[in-house]
């Protein structure tokens, strides 16, 4: 397979995608009016403790309270208080370690998303591209996509000798052929960094960011960008020369697959990309054999619904049916990654009578979503001929990302929201510019 990272930088936005053999499979996109929380730490002010639900909510500076679960605590971070504080297996004890006006330091581990604010938590860690840097904690754990017991003993003995006493790593599944010195050069990077943080906490007034992820490039170069990537094309040569020196000592071996696109055309248009961009927003999905799925996204969960639509297919109905629901598989574990559809999802596939047709649709949906970065689980098909999935949420969907409530059905149905209308002008004068007169023009 054919891995390419394609990044296109617009004064307003900017979008990161991810081809498959030129397939689109994910989109990342950071606007300059939506700034990327996830990672980000806080120093934080409790403003209000909720013994019945294990939980209290926290200022971290933005429109609306964090929430922080009694599950998420670290009493490391509960500032003003020197001793430990034992948290004990029950979640209304939080009142017992949490008061109103305290000061606290958390990290985003889920971004706000409609009318809920963030989700925080106290166990801080830093994230390297080879390394995740866990301060006050003493384990060392190890990707689980590392199989070879070998593998796994030798980089347990080279952690032990690297880290300090009072931290924790978990070492991230690109690690191969790494060697001491990789890990000790990655690990002082972050032990500075985690120092510059500790001085933050110390003098920052709350409510404050102590701690800011970079942005979207640097983020998604970090996690995505390996030898699993043949190459990556960006359309800003400012941008380039960033992802180069963030190579130079994590990656110097991949700087040779990076190439600046300097063609007139828009980049995106060129490998394709803006066009399979527009079938996100749609809810109905064509599929090769002339089926379809249908993609409803609620507050409480996604529902998907497979159709045949004109294909008859051969005489053998159970084939025909087999046929369009392993299509259907394939393409809603990609439009999952793709839509960055998270939570609770149902898919209601075609009825089949034979065990062995479902059990091959659940193979291809399972193998298909394990080239998915975030954590899920596809379940068997329940008694209803359902199939459920659940996604872990990190960020909300594209879907909201691009698009606000329709202010004349009551939030029913959904609108491009005005600043992605705003770009998406600026793009089609681009467009319009190479197209008719080949020449490009400034927007």
């Amino acid at each position: 397979m054919y891995n390419e990272i394609i990044i296109n930088v617009h004064p307003f936005e900017k979008r990161v995608a991810i081809l498959e053999d030129n397939k689109l499979v994910e989109l990342f996109a950071e606007k300059k009016a939506q700034e990327i929380l996830v990672g980000n730490i806080y120093k934080g002010i409790v403003k209000n403790v909720l013994p019945g639900m294990g939980a209290a909510f926290i200022d971290i500076g933005l429109d609306r309270t964090a929430f922080l679960h009694y599950r998420d605590l670290d009493s490391n971070f509960i500032l003003g208080s020197n001793k430990k504080v034992k948290l004990g297996g029950n979640s209304s004890n939080i009142a017992k370690v949490l008061s109103p006006g305290q000061e606290i330091v958390v990290q985003v581990k889920k971004g706000p998303i409609g009318k809920k604010g963030a989700r925080v938590t106290c166990k801080i860690s830093i994230p390297g591209k080879f390394l995740v840097f866990m301060p006050h904690r003493k384990k060392v754990a190890i990707s689980r996509k590392i199989s070879s017991a070998q593998e796994r003993d030798r980089l347990r003995t080279i952690l032990h000798k690297v880290k300090d006493k009072n931290v924790g790593l978990i070492v991230r599944t690109d690690t191969e052929n790494n060697t001491e010195e990789d890990f000790a050069l990655e690990y002082n990077g972050l032990a500075k960094t985690w120092k510059l943080i500790e001085k933050q906490m110390k003098y920052s007034k709350p409510p404050a960011c102590i701690y800011d992820e970079n942005d979207l490039s640097y983020t998604l170069i970090r996690d995505l960008f390996s030898t699993s990537i043949d190459r990556l094309v960006v359309d800003d040569k400012q941008v380039k020369q960033q992802i180069v020196n963030n190579l130079k000592d994590a990656a110097p071996e991949l700087i040779d697959r990076i190439e600046l696109y300097q063609e007139d055309s828009p980049i995106f248009d060129a490998y394709g990309i803006e066009k399979e961009i527009e079938t996100i927003f749609h809810s109905r999905v064509n599929l090769p054999s002339g089926g379809n799925i249908n993609i409803q996204q609620t507050e409480a969960l996604v529902a998907i619904d497979i159709n045949t639509g004109s294909f008859t297919g051969s005489k053998n109905y159970e084939q025909t049916i087999k046929k369009t629901n392993l299509e259907a598989a394939y393409e809603i574990a990609r439009q999952i990654r793709l839509r960055d559809l998270s939570g609770i999802m149902v898919i209601d596939f075609i009825d089949m009578k034979e065990e062995k047709n479902k059990e091959d649709v659940l193979s291809v949906l399972r193998n298909t979503l394990k080239r998915d970065r975030a954590k899920n689980r596809v379940f068997p098909f329940s008694p209803l001929g359902l199939v459920e999935i659940s996604r872990k949420r990190t960020r909300a969907s594209l879907l909201l990302t691009y698009s606000e409530q329709c202010p004349h059905c009551n939030g029913t149905g959904r609108l491009l929201s005005r600043d992605s209308v705003a770009v998406r002008i600026s793009r089609w004068f681009r467009r319009v510019h190479y197209f008719i007169e080949k020449t490009p023009v400034l927007v």
